[in-house]
């Protein structure tokens, strides 16, 4: 069975769904030890609020140009038990944190990351229409949640930054 958001590859580059399993469009806010800031205002070094291990230094950030064609998904206000404060768009493969009755319901765990794609219900989470033309990832020494965007959401796999980790 095929993978619905796929899309097809070219070159020997890792796939571009791999490179941009977690990135957030500029204007996402993300909560810092200086406050709530747009994603585009932070620089390797600054202090990340997370969920899992507190407050974490940035290691490397990644801006890119997304992909003519990909499709992304639209998280409408409210669309997951009062988050996120405003509509939101994230790559497919973006991990969500999800701690409410889908959680249960869907995997029998009071919690689970789930990719944003598979939350997908047609009418409050929906595949966009629109898509940012860039986006960036943000880097950790190893995964952690963050919060951005008024959900809770993965950081991008450290395995993909320059500098550190398995290339």
């Amino acid at each position: 069975m095929t993978d619905p958001y796929d899309q097809s590859r070219t070159g020997t580059s890792p796939p571009i769904e791999t490179r941009l399993e977690a990135a957030l469009p500029l204007g996402t806010t993300v909560l810092t030890l200086d406050g709530a800031l747009p994603v585009e205002h932070l620089t390797p070094g600054d202090r990340v609020i997370t969920r899992d291990a507190g407050a974490q230094r940035l290691r490397a950030i990644i801006r890119r140009k997304v992909p003519q064609g990909l499709r992304m998904v639209r998280v409408g206000r409210d669309a997951l038990g009062g988050k996120p404060d405003a509509d939101i768009t994230l790559l497919p493969h973006q991990r969500i944190l999800i701690r409410d009755w889908r959680a249960k319901l869907l995997y029998g765990a009071p919690q689970a990351k789930v990719a944003a794609a598979r939350l997908i219900d047609g009418e409050f989470i929906r595949w966009a229409t629109d898509t940012p033309t860039d986006v960036i990832s943000l880097h950790f020494e190893r995964l952690h949640i963050l919060y951005a965007g008024g959900l809770e959401l993965q950081s991008a796999n450290p395995h993909y930054a320059p500098g550190f980790g398995a290339q």
